[in-house]
Order: structure tokens, then sequence, then C-alpha cells
């Protein structure tokens, strides 16, 4: 039996809608990174783009566990001397929620190019409104 390969033509990509409200931050980041890379398909190839769309609502009222509510911190560089500043994730999820899954996802793709346009699928919003009612979103099953 001869091995299947996927091919970008052939790939007909999907869109789910996942609601991300009192979800735990590093689970709901797994299954949105496996539907991102195509794992959960019959015809997931590796060094092929075999994934889904998927558009997360209410990223603000995503659950952290343990004390990463008050340690956990982001860090940013302005590019300057001394230009390190740190954010804890309630001040960075009253500024913008949306990073917070972004980042998280982020970490657990794969760190190359198929990855940085795997990351393009991702639509995330940080209240129940979204703008993309137009491809109709499929729930997805987590």
């Amino acid at each position: 039996m001869k091995t299947f390969l996927a091919k970008k033509e052939t790939v007909q990509p999907k869109w789910h809608i996942v609601d991300a409200e009192g979800q735990v931050l590093g689970r709901l980041a797994v299954k949105i990174a496996n539907v991102l890379r195509g794992r959960h398909k019959t015809i997931y190839t590796p060094h092929v783009d075999t994934g889904d769309y998927v558009i997360v609502i209410n990223a603000e009222k995503v659950v952290v566990t343990g004390k990463k509510e008050e340690q956990k911190k982001y860090m940013f560089f302005s590019g300057y001397v001394g230009g390190e500043s740190y954010r804890s994730i309630t001040e960075q999820r009253t500024r913008n929620p949306q990073f917070i899954i972004e980042h998280a996802v982020k970490g657990m793709l794969p760190k190359n190019r198929l990855a940085r346009q795997m990351l393009k699928k991702l639509r995330v919003f940080a209240g129940p409104e979204h703008t993309h009612t137009a491809q109709t979103p499929t729930e997805l099953p987590l």
C-alpha cells in the first residue's frame, strides 16, 4: 500500500468556532493548535498545511490554573537598552485579551515558515461577537 501525501491544492479548509469561556488556557491552546495543523484529519501531512480556520470568542474569559493569574509574566522588549517591560496575565487581560490565546497557541506550533502560515488562520475575539458569520463556522467539539 502506498503512503498518501496531501497536496496544498487538494486541501479544503473548513471554519470552526470555539467558545473560550471557562476553558483552561493550555488545554484549549493544544486543541486549537492541532486543528490549525490539521492533526484531526486523516489526510494530515507534516510538511503541508492541511489545517482549518479557527475562530475563538470570549478570549477575555479564559481560565488559568494555580497561581498563574498573579505570577505569570509576559515580557516585551522595545529594542532599546533597558527597554524590557513585563505584564502580568491580569494586566494583559485588560489591555489585549486576544494576545493571551495567540501567544499560547503560537508556542504549541512548530517553529518554521509553515507554522507562521498556520497562525494566520487563527482569529481571536475578546467578546462573544465575531466578524466571520459569512463563513458559517461549525462548533468545534472540545
